[in-house]
């Protein structure tokens, strides 16, 4: 994924820092670069995220791979100057590119990741906030989330392999955004933009999910599974109505189309809008789940399984710097 290009940007722009700042004679090669990324991942596939800097070298507790690999102080000067971009251009840059700080590095990474995967026939478009107080222009604050404070980034992951296929941050209002086309809907079009015509599926929430989508969807060859918002008006009043029993569900059909309405607890239904399913079968047992609402819960948590391994796995570390805060 971090091919030769982007480790010879970095190279560059981290050489560049260390000489605006003064350091003239500091350099880095190619091969220490690789060795200081393999560290970062190590802390994290270790575990070791919670052991400070100098526990990783300790001799009592840090793993081994520390010591033989980098002497720490190396490891530290690296980290100062580490940069994603030429700060002499970046005042330039953001005018078109709030992103600018690391956009060369994400940018030639999620194009990495779609050339090397072949995705399965099932996909799903979700939000994933990465955490970081650090000072940004578009940081958001989640009450939701476990980290309330980080960028929100628009993830797009195969279903069956939990593998990150398209992603981009929100950074605030975006001009290439249609005026006539709801926000969610943008981020699925765009995101899916490279897997369409392939007969494949996207499950959604119900940021995301709606009618016109399905439809967009429908004419580039791809089915959406979703639940839909209950205030959205293009429901039918039956979707709002609880007073039917509980585990009940009703059926709504078109040619194209099929809306799921279950009554999965008391006073409060969920509706599934599929293109997939010509037809929805209800389960012979007590809750009597609609095939189409065992769907959405089999396919919708890929980029919530990402979630848990960024953070199983993290290799963040304390920083006020938002681009290495986020890796």
């Amino acid at each position: 994924m971090f091919d030769e290009r982007i480790l010879k940007h970095i190279l560059k722009c981290t050489i560049s820092e260390a000489h605006r700042r003064g350091n003239q004679d500091w350099t880095l090669s190619l091969e220490e670069l690789d060795a200081f990324i393999a560290l970062i991942y190590a802390r994290g596939a270790l575990g070791s995220s919670g052991l400070e800097l100098d526990e990783l070298w300790s001799e009592v507790w840090g793993p081994p791979i520390f010591r033989e690999t980098m002497a720490r102080n190396r490891f530290r000067k690296i980290m100062k100057y580490l940069r994603f971009d030429e700060k002499s251009s970046r005042r330039e840059r953001l005018e078109n590119d709030k992103f600018a700080h690391v956009s060369f590095v994400w940018d030639t990474f999620t194009e990495n990741c779609k050339t090397a995967y072949k995705p399965s026939e099932f996909v799903t478009v979700d939000e994933q906030l990465l955490p970081s107080k650090a000072r940004c222009r578009f940081t958001q604050n989640i009450a939701s989330k476990p980290d309330k404070f980080g960028i929100k980034f628009w993830i797009c992951a195969d279903v069956k392999s939990k593998y990150v296929l398209q992603g981009f941050p929100y950074l605030g209002k975006d001009e290439t955004h249609p005026a006539d086309m709801q926000l969610g809907e943008h981020v699925v079009l765009k995101l899916m933009e490279p897997f369409l015509d392939k007969g494949r599926n996207v499950t959604t929430d119900n940021f995301f999910t709606s009618l016109s989508l399905a439809r967009r969807l429908l004419s580039r060859s791809t089915s959406l599974v979703g639940t839909v918002r209950m205030n959205k008006r293009e429901l039918p009043p039956v979707a709002k109505d609880v007073s039917s029993p509980r585990f009940e569900s009703t059926i709504l059909k078109t040619e194209t189309e099929i809306l799921t309405i279950y009554r999965c607890k008391p006073r409060k239904n969920v509706a599934i809008l599929s293109t997939m399913h010509s037809d929805v079968r209800i389960a012979d047992n007590e809750k009597k789940v609609p095939e189409s609402v065992d769907f959405y819960n089999h396919t919708k948590y890929g980029v919530d399984i990402v979630d848990q391994m960024a953070r199983k796995y993290t290799t963040r570390s304390g920083s006020r710097r938002w681009p290495v805060a986020t890796r």
